[in-house]
């Protein structure tokens, strides 16, 4: 029997897409597709709640969900490891429950951030600069933080030179993340690794939204198998941790320093 999803912020750019999906899916049925006045309850009945909204409102949707013994798949930016960790607390207590956090549905953006990550171990100096769409509110992008953290994580943090000045960017694990929100682009991410006599750039542009969807299915499949953890990134969802040679653990948090752009 296909398992049910309801979808909330479901007329959003990623919920439109998490419909689509679902809709396609032999192993899903959509049950409810919530927008910003539907009551928040509706999207309980479903075993998978999908939470596509904006990152003031994500942690109580999210947190509702859990407390309501729901399996919940967040694709919202805004995820930090703080909070990240204050929900791995609530899910402890909500055994039933299960999250699984995805800063970034592509396929091309887990790989880019998985070689990144590897990188990190051979290069003492990096930068990210990120560009989105216009419209997305939040900066910087889910994608850079979570990439600025696990290669951190790999190596300790980074030392970048002139952090204190506002034009150097947000600083993450010692990274400076340069955020670009501009029309006519979707998605592209720029990780740059300097050494002696050397950078490495290891880019990802996401061209069109159906980008997303097969790990929008990945990701919904194995939400809907999860529970009393909370699993963060599509990596670790597809096996690509493994097959890279990463740690499956999450990284503690990074510091975040410095102005945002």
């Amino acid at each position: 029997m296909p398992f049910t999803v309801a979808v909330v912020g479901a007329s959003g750019r990623l919920g439109s897409v998490v419909v689509r999906v679902v809709e396609a899916m032999p192993e899903a049925r959509l049950t409810a597709s919530l927008g910003s006045r539907d009551p928040l309850e509706a999207a309980f009945a479903a075993d998978v709640v999908v939470d596509a909204t904006h990152p003031a409102a994500s942690p109580g949707i999210v947190g509702a969900a859990v407390a309501a013994g729901r399996r919940v798949l967040v694709g919202t930016s805004g995820w930090s490891e703080e909070r990240l960790a204050a929900l791995r607390r609530q899910v402890a207590e909500a055994p039933a429950a299960g999250v699984v956090v995805i800063p970034n549905f592509s396929l091309g953006s887990a790989l880019a951030t998985g070689f990144a990550t590897i990188a990190a171990r051979y290069f003492d100096s990096a930068e990210i600069i990120e560009a989105h769409h216009a419209g997305k509110v939040d900066s910087p992008s889910g994608t850079a933080v979570r990439t600025a953290e696990l290669m951190a994580a790999q190596r300790g943090p980074f030392a970048a030179p002139h952090a204190d000045q506002r034009a150097r960017g947000q600083q993450v694990g010692g990274i400076p993340i340069h955020s670009l929100r501009l029309a006519g682009v979707v998605a592209r991410q720029e990780v740059l690794l300097g050494g002696a006599g050397e950078v490495l750039t290891i880019t990802h542009d996401t061209t069109s939204n159906a980008a997303y969807e097969a790990g929008i299915r990945a990701a919904l499949l194995r939400t809907a198998e999860t529970s009393g953890e909370v699993v963060v990134g599509l990596d670790r969802v597809l096996g690509l941790d493994v097959a890279l040679g990463l740690a499956s653990t999450d990284p503690a948090p990074a510091p975040v320093e410095g102005p945002g752009e």
